[in-house]
């Protein structure tokens, strides 16, 4: 029931867990999708907001530059006729004058017949145009107004004209000219400074909005701030959000699905363990252990195997934490040992001094009950301890007072203890120092790392020679080829085991092992002689 309860709680947080994952993620996709397309939209807004700045800009200067090459008297009436013309197609535009030097000498337009005469220019530009910001001096009808002189001629531009954001309202910008803010719409409105934004667009939470800037330097440098509310933008991708909430409900549920699915084949999983446990249908399958030197099988270590009833072969990086979260774990140690020790009896007639290693869990050196069951084991086995070695991983070591205590009783009965795929978990060859153990076996990864350049290839040195100052024997797991022997045994690696000397037997093909291995080892004893 606790294990039900586990599984069902952990379900449901996973599930809760992967649906908020789903979500937040079509979330932030979602957004980067708007910020893309609002970029070519709101963006748009800032963008074509300035590019008609820009084309103003542009037009007056050639426009400037038209009447100075005009091919008529100054102050003529062809002259004037020209200038006006050129003003009444523009609306922004609030006078022209020719001027000669600092004299204003005629002009049309809404200007005082002197022009006006700022005492000094703000800017001069390299391509010719010269500049006089909005300010008291410019000011005509309470208007301060933008100069710009180009050649001979000069012209006079509302800055309240310059921007156009068309019918929709909500919509608010402001025109910055070499960093000097010239025009807004509505006017006297305010939106961030163009140096606080990055171009394109951003969203502005506090005030609910969208925020667009455009920057550009071809004839003068122009910045484009504008701002629209955040629900015309939401309007705007209604759709989008539409598709993704609907596609984000179809990913969750299928994610919900899924977990549950997985949470009863587990609970299943769970149960027929439990019963194959009881009917005592696991197999034990036996990897050789091998004495690398000599090459001869000094003993094996038993593996658990399950194969569910229809035949499914479930891998044991599966059925054994399903074990370990059901509380089987023991229980899968117990069905192990007694089949090991019926073996290794078998095997111990034909060949007296090979042993067996058997694996003990964390939960296993918790209790008495594994200690106890291996003493009845041995006993009606009639073994002796030697027979049977035991291998701990190094989780099983964090309990350490507890563990501790459990080994060195075990050690006293005569069983040697190893620590299993050194590397993996938590310990250090210096904290081993305060356990009593008798044999190290390095992990698979560090073996693999044999003659490559992977960091862990020099680490297995270190892990070698430091327990040779413990005094612990060395298995290397994982051994694959001839080379990896050559190197372990150069480094005082004794024993080995691996696919390179067999994969896990069944206690049949085991034995033919050994009898194999015997047979060899009498041909050579022959032919040496």
């Amino acid at each position: 029931m606790l294990r039900r309860r586990r599984v069902i709680v952990g379900s449901v947080s996973a599930a809760l867990a992967g649906v908020a994952i789903v979500f937040a993620s079509i979330l932030w996709l979602l957004w980067q999708e708007s910020i893309t397309s609002e970029t070519a939209y709101a963006g748009g807004l800032a963008t074509s907001v300035g590019q008609k700045v820009d084309r103003i800009f542009f037009d007056t200067r050639k426009m400037l530059t038209d009447l100075n090459q005009l091919p008529v008297a100054h102050c003529s009436a062809e002259h004037l006729k020209a200038m006006q013309d050129a003003a009444i197609s523009r609306p922004y535009i609030r006078g022209i004058g020719y001027w000669q030097a600092i004299k204003r000498i005629c002009g049309v337009g809404l200007l005082p017949s002197e022009g006006l005469k700022p005492e000094h220019a703000d800017r001069i530009y390299p391509s010719g145009v010269i500049a006089w910001w909005p300010s008291p001096q410019t000011s005509v009808g309470g208007v301060q107004l933008f100069l710009l002189r180009y050649g001979d001629h000069d012209v006079a531009l509302d800055p309240r004209l310059l921007l156009d954001l068309g019918p929709r309202p909500n919509r608010e910008a402001e025109l910055w000219v070499d960093h000097l803010r010239m025009a807004s719409a509505p006017w006297g409105m305010r939106l961030p400074p163009p140096d606080t934004l990055p171009i394109g667009v951003s969203l502005d939470s506090v005030h609910s909005r969208i925020i667009s800037h455009f920057a550009d330097n071809e004839l003068l440098p122009v910045d484009v701030v504008a701002a629209e509310p955040v629900g015309d933008f939401l309007g705007r991708h209604s759709k989008m959000l539409g598709l993704a909430a609907g596609l984000g409900l179809l990913l969750a549920i299928a994610w919900i699905y899924l977990i549950l699915r997985y949470s009863r084949h587990r609970l299943s999983l769970a149960m027929e363990l439990r019963q194959a446990l009881a009917a005592g249908s696991l197999e034990v399958k036996y990897q050789p252990v091998i004495e690398l030197a000599s090459g001869r099988c000094v003993g094996s270590e038993a593996l658990a195997r399950w194969n569910r009833e229809n035949g499914e072969p479930v891998s044991p990086l599966v059925f054994i934490p399903i074990a370990e979260e059901a509380g089987l774990i023991q229980d899968l140690t117990l069905t192990v040992l007694k089949i090991a020790m019926d073996d290794v009896r078998r095997v111990r007639t034909e060949f007296p001094t090979v042993s067996v290693n058997v694996n003990l869990s964390p939960e296993d050196l918790r209790d008495e009950r594994t200690g106890h069951a291996l003493i009845q084991s041995l006993a009606a086995s009639d073994l002796s301890a030697g027979a049977v070695k035991l291998e701990i991983t190094e989780r099983a070591l964090i309990n350490s007072d507890v563990s501790r205590a459990l080994i060195r009783e075990l050690r006293q009965r005569g069983h040697r203890v190893a620590i299993d795929d050194f590397g993996t978990g938590y310990s250090s060859l210096s904290y081993l120092q305060t356990f009593e153990l008798d044999v190290l076996k390095i992990d698979k990864s560090f073996v693999d790392a044999i003659g490559t350049e992977a960091a862990t290839s020099q680490v297995i040195v270190h892990v070698i020679e430091m327990a040779k100052a413990l005094n612990l024997e060395i298995v290397a797991e994982g051994v694959e080829t001839i080379e990896q022997v050559d190197w372990l045994v150069t480094h005082g690696v004794t024993f080995g085991q691996g696919f390179l000397f067999g994969k896990p037997l069944s206690i049949g093909d085991y034995v033919e092992f050994l009898r194999t291995q015997n047979r060899h080892a009498f041909a050579e004893s022959r032919r040496e002689s």
